[in-house]
């Protein structure tokens, strides 16, 4: 089954990671969706993308990070990456997932069926819940719960259980974000 779903699959817009033994992402079709892929997109071996994906250029999809688009689509821009053991997903005919461009998804956050706009950074094992909207140029810390139905405006840095407002962006943490979003696919070019 994995096989024949696997070769229906675009494989000339991107670099899956195999580096002694055939080892690859696990990618698969689910209710006649395919994942689709922009170009130069790197999967690390053990990522899985599966269903309603589609996906801009320059992404990077890191070690056991999960983007499951069964359920509902997901959408992922250009530049974005979804670092270690992150899981994406969203809720049956509910809330689908929208991410945007130069997002990093740090380790073992979690995304599910909520809006994040473009130059993002979701800290290491933050949450976001369904029908939450992330604003552009805005950091979720580390180890935050964004509940359900959170709207979080522009220039923003959200914190803590649940997540509140503790401040604006500043041109520092811009600059943090833009250099995230920028070394990633450079990071991927030392595993091809």
């Amino acid at each position: 089954m994995f096989f024949s779903d696997i070769l229906s699959v675009e494989f000339s817009n991107f670099y899956i990671a195999a580096p002694y033994h055939v080892c690859m992402a696990y990618i698969r079709n689910v209710r006649g969706y395919s994942p689709k892929f922009g170009n130069n997109c790197f999967l690390a071996e053990t990522a899985v993308v599966v269903g309603e994906v589609t996906m801009g250029d320059n992404c990077t999809v890191w070690f056991n990070a999960v983007v499951r688009g069964d359920v509902h689509s997901i959408t992922i821009g250009n530049n974005t990456n979804i670092q270690d053991g992150v899981v994406i997903h969203c809720t049956y005919q509910r809330a689908k997932t929208t991410i945007g461009s130069n997002v990093s998804i740090a380790h073992n956050a979690v995304v599910h069926g909520c809006t994040i706009e473009d130059n993002v950074l979701v800290g290491m094992g933050a949450i976001i819940m369904d029908d939450c909207m992330v604003g552009a140029n805005s950091v979720i810390a580390a180890g935050a719960v964004v509940l359900p139905n959170t709207v979080i405006e522009p220039g923003s840095v959200y914190a803590g259980v649940p997540a509140k407002r503790v401040k604006g962006t500043s041109d520092e943490m811009k600059d943090v974000i833009q250099r995230t979003a920028r070394n990633y696919p450079m990071y991927a070019e030392w595993f091809k």
